[in-house]
């Protein structure tokens, strides 16, 4: 590749080295000062640099972007400010964002197996309103994150007491005989927690979300607190508590309305939201993308806050494969689309509908032409035909920016039946993907393995499902809570292994795979949730290594097949869980049991499958 120097005239001169092959123009990020290992905020640099080589490229060329291995630090002060509103996040704004990725089509940014420590309450990485995308080689990481690890020293619970170390990186005060934790431009009061073997790192057996007793705490010596009043025999001498709350301002990784995204051996080591958050995109690809820990030696034991990766309203297919994802406090993939509320009818073919959950609103929920339906909220049928949208406007704010109340007009009359006297969904069938999970070790988190919600065709293949603590796959479905549809119409479970699911006790955890749509009134329900049109769910030639008995769990189904695969069964554990029959389905038809393998133990259908 020949060099070609571009000197940039203006206020000041940078001399850009760079180098063209071919149909693309690369950008050495150091020649913009951005070098590694100084312990220096390179926020504004990086800001600077995206912006002079935005407006410098050459058209019609793809842009590449590299960096040198080694550290860089990133801190909110000097960052980008950016109003952002992201699905299942606390709507919190501005944020600051690390690298701001915006309107950068035809883009390559190679991190070089770049480590990026972000500081504060950040946003590390936001990718927007860009085509055919490349993001690879870098981790992504916080010096001190907003959980905060200790370990148990002593528990005393007839006293009662416990006496807990607290991490060297974590930062805290006694205010009050209250423990806080604190950070550069933040502080939290955790009164939740997730409890980790000390050798193994997986959460602790039948432990679940514990409730922490932090408000009468004396430091007895330095980083050592004894807390007077907290009692749980659970929490033997050595176990790591990850102390935390429920808040999620933003994900490692933000991307929002691209189309074409490939992540490839990206890293992340933490993030106070979700590792990865993308809606309204076309076609992702993750290859080799973790949330993961720092490897073996990694003193800590916990990752995201929330689920590793989430996909709320996308289309096209979304790929994830050779991925690890561990420590996270929920689900290591979430696909789904976001209900709108019938708030008001206002004639035949026009109502008002809105976003309903906290953490749901403020971004586009749909486009003219996009196809629809309607569902009930309390029996979770379809309600009337399929339609079009004609026309869709903001109504509580001027553009969809920050929006969460919607005047729709279809092109074609509203079933009468729908007003706001019920409680009727919106789902947009449009931005619904494919999806492919395969090759992935999912391990040691809270909660559940992955989480579908999408009527297009989903694979789940060739994966480790290595004690994921509660369910392993969960099909939901929800229109009364989170408002995330929708139903799976073909879904393939197959070539898998589980390995001790079910240790905790988390919502929708009613088996291994648990098959499980909010319906509150299903005594009433005639149509099925998920399956239907010839195919629903296949379970086929997978492993289950289990100590307890729940295999499948199903409500609201019309076709599943369970085939071919193999049950072991183990004494690791104490068997404990509330469901004590294998198969247990609620309103299900067409279901088929054949030609499985139940190792050291029997299989009587009649007697281990409740159909109710």
């Amino acid at each position: 590749m020949k060099p070609i120097q571009n000197i940039i005239t203006g206020f000041f001169t940078v001399a850009l080295l760079s180098s063209c092959s071919g149909n693309s123009v690369t950008y050495d990020l150091a020649d913009y000062g951005i070098k590694p290992d100084t312990k220096e905020d390179i926020s504004p640099l990086m800001a600077s640099a995206i912006k002079e080589i935005k407006s410098k490229h050459p058209a019609g060329k793809q842009i590449v972007l590299t960096l040198s291995k080694g550290r860089y630090d990133f801190y909110p002060e000097n960052a980008e400010k950016r109003e952002y509103f992201i699905s299942n996040h606390d709507q919190v704004n501005p944020k600051s964002v690390g690298v701001a990725l915006e309107g950068m089509n035809d883009l390559v940014f190679d991190g070089n197996e770049a480590d990026f420590i972000f500081h504060g309450r950040m946003l590390p990485v936001s990718l927007i309103e860009s085509e055919n995308i490349t993001l690879r080689n870098f981790s992504i990481d916080f010096e001190n994150p907003h959980i905060t690890q200790v370990k148990v020293l002593e528990n005393n619970p007839d006293a009662p007491y416990i006496t807990f170390e607290v991490a060297p990186w974590a930062q805290y005060e006694i205010r009050d005989n209250r423990f806080v934790a604190k950070g550069e431009d933040w502080e939290s009061r955790p009164s939740i927690g997730i409890a980790f073997e000390e050798k193994t790192k997986r959460l602790i057996y039948n432990t679940s979300d514990i409730y922490t007793k932090l408000d009468q705490v004396s430091e007895i010596a330095p980083r050592t607190i004894k807390a007077e009043g907290w009692k749980d025999a659970r929490l033997i001498p050595g176990s790591a508590i990850a102390l935390r709350t429920y808040y999620r301002p933003a994900p490692g990784i933000f991307i929002s309305h691209d189309k074409n995204v490939s992540l490839e051996n990206i890293r992340v080591h933490y993030a106070e939201g979700m590792g990865l958050l993308a809606q309204m995109t076309e076609n992702i690809t993750l290859d080799r993308f973790s949330v993961c820990l720092r490897g073996d030696s990694d003193p800590r034991y916990f990752t995201t806050q929330a689920d590793a990766t989430h996909f709320s309203a996308c289309k096209g297919k979304i790929i994830s494969k050779n991925g690890l994802y561990e420590g996270m406090m929920d689900d290591a993939i979430n696909v789904h689309g976001t209900y709108l509320k019938v708030m008001k009818r206002e004639d035949d073919k026009r109502v008002l509908a809105a976003y309903m959950h906290p953490q749901a609103y403020g971004f586009e929920w749909g486009r003219p032409g996009d196809a629809v339906q309607f569902v009930n909220s309390a029996t979770m049928e379809l309600v009337g035909e399929k339609n079009n949208v004609a026309t869709i406007r903001p109504v509580d704010k001027e553009t969809v920016h920050g929006a969460k109340l919607y005047e729709i007009t279809f092109e074609n009359a509203l079933d009468t039946v729908i007003t706001e006297q019920s409680t009727f969904g919106i789902e947009n069938l449009e931005w619904t993907p494919e999806v492919v999970f395969s090759d992935n070790v999912i391990r040691n988190n809270r909660a559940r393995g992955t989480l579908f919600s999408t009527p297009k065709r989903t694979i789940v293949e060739n994966n480790l499902f290595d004690h994921t603590s509660g369910t392993a796959i969960l099909l939901c479905g929800d229109c009364n809570g989170w408002f995330e549809t929708g139903a799976c119409r073909d879904v393939v479970i197959r070539n898998n292994r589980f390995v001790n699911a079910l240790t905790n006790m988390f919502q929708f955890t009613n088996a291994v795979i648990s098959i499980y749509p909010e319906i509150p009134n299903l005594k009433d329900q005639q149509k099925y949730f998920h399956g239907g049109e010839g195919k629903g769910v296949l379970i086929e030639n997978n492993t289950f290594e289990m100590f307890d008995a729940p295999i499948v769990y199903a409500k609201s189904i019309d076709g599943l097949v369970f085939k071919g695969n193999k049950i072991i069964r183990n004494n690791e554990y104490t068997p404990f869980h509330w469901n004590k029959k294998p198969f247990f389905f609620q309103r299900a038809v067409n279901v088929v049991i054949e030609d499985n393998l139940f190792e050291n133990q029997d299989f009587d259908y009649e007697r281990d499958v409740i159909m109710e």
